[in-house]
């Protein structure tokens, strides 16, 4: 796969820069957000504010726990590491859980639930994790390097979705690159959707095992694919080895590598919807969150449409959930730090399906309505 430089998109679309607080344990989204954000170009519409505005925070994955939406996002903050085409400034190294009783809401920061010298095998970049409930233990899923610097999988435990988590002293046993996304089935089983190319290492597998070298498909050939794997009794491993997820067009066939606009870079997401199995996920270098659905957890699953358009800022990482009757698409943005690709924040808006269970596009840079 061709690799385009690591640039900032977009980063002169807003004129103002704003900087964030120190940290505290409760964020109003009422007049804090209104003054962080209140410039307006031609080419941004901001309508749509931050949930969190005194840290910045990228990746959300939404969860209905205990009556409440609980947010798990990574935490970014200038760590100084310069910017490289691998992703190596977003060097994030711990995580905060957000809660709220309403979109329109108070955003309650539960404060640091899990730091990476808190746990054994991890050294660093605390990428993009998520969260699951089983008997009444919560899990939260988490990617760190290694102190080879290789992707592995972690697992925390907690007896509330707010947290603190323990790690476990080991990674999960099999596991590699990035972005786990946990979906519980209507039987009661889970599964583990995770992957990333380029700075998230899949491309480096293709082989079984880790290698140095970059194994990229030609743009004639399938795809990389995201894997799944069904977790174990206990939550802690995987059942089975993982497999690939095939994304197919209209006529059935494998989405190419070539076909940058449809094919799977990183983000895997999965909800249902009247009986249907909705897998989504980040485009990646042409930055679109694309969806396509299937008939079980497994897939095969065909290539339906973009859900929500490109950002500001380099990446777009989402979750999708369901709460009070309403349907939520979770995303991020760079416009509270002005356009800085590794100073993100987190936002929401509305989802809506079409009669046939399409979704409709969002368009978070052209025109949103405020929450």
């Amino acid at each position: 796969m061709k690799k385009a430089p690591f640039i900032m998109l977009q980063a002169a679309a807003l004129s103002f820069i704003v900087s964030c607080s120190g940290s505290q344990q409760e964020n109003n989204t009422g007049d804090s957000a209104e003054e962080s954000i209140t410039t307006k170009t031609e080419e941004v519409d901001v309508s749509i504010k931050p949930l969190i505005t005194d840290l910045y925070t990228a990746d959300p994955s939404a969860h209905v726990f205990e009556g409440k939406i609980y947010l798990y996002p990574s935490h970014d903050y200038e760590s100084g590491i310069p910017e490289d085409d691998l992703g190596s400034h977003f060097n994030m190294k711990d995580y905060h859980v957000f809660s709220m009783d309403s979109i329109e809401g108070k955003v309650t920061d539960h404060g640091k639930v899990l730091d990476v010298e808190d746990v054994a095998w991890a050294e660093r970049q605390m990428w993009a994790p998520d969260a699951a409930e089983k008997n009444g233990t919560y899990y939260l899923y988490f990617p760190a390097k290694d102190e080879k610097g290789i992707f592995r999988m972690g697992v925390a435990k907690s007896s509330s979705p707010a947290g603190p988590f323990s790690a476990e002293e080991k990674p999960m046993k099999g596991s590699f690159s990035i972005d786990p996304a946990v979906f519980k089935d209507k039987d009661g089983s889970y599964y583990m959707y995770f992957g990333g190319i380029w700075g998230g290492q899949l491309q480096k597998w293709t082989s079984g095992a880790y290698s140095e070298v970059d194994d990229y498909p030609a743009n004639d050939a399938p795809a990389l694919s995201a894997k799944i794997a069904k977790l174990s009794d206990n939550m802690l491993e995987f059942a089975e080895t993982p497999k690939d997820i095939k994304i197919l067009d209209k006529e059935g066939k494998p989405i190419l590598t070539g076909d940058n606009e449809k094919r799977f870079f990183e983000a895997a997401w999965v909800h249902t919807y009247q009986g249907k199995y909705y897998f989504s996920y980040s485009t990646g270098d042409t930055h679109n969150i694309a969806y396509a659905i299937g008939d079980n957890p497994y897939g095969p699953f065909t290539y339906e449409g973009v859900i929500l358009k490109p950002v500001l800022g380099w990446t777009n990482h989402h979750s999708i959930v369901e709460y009070k009757g309403k349907w939520y698409l979770f995303f991020h943005d760079s416009s509270l730090s002005g356009g800085q690709t590794h100073l993100r924040s987190v936002k929401a808006t509305e989802l809506q399906y079409n009669n046939d269970g399409t979704i409709k596009t969002i368009d978070a840079m052209v025109s949103a309505d405020s929450l």
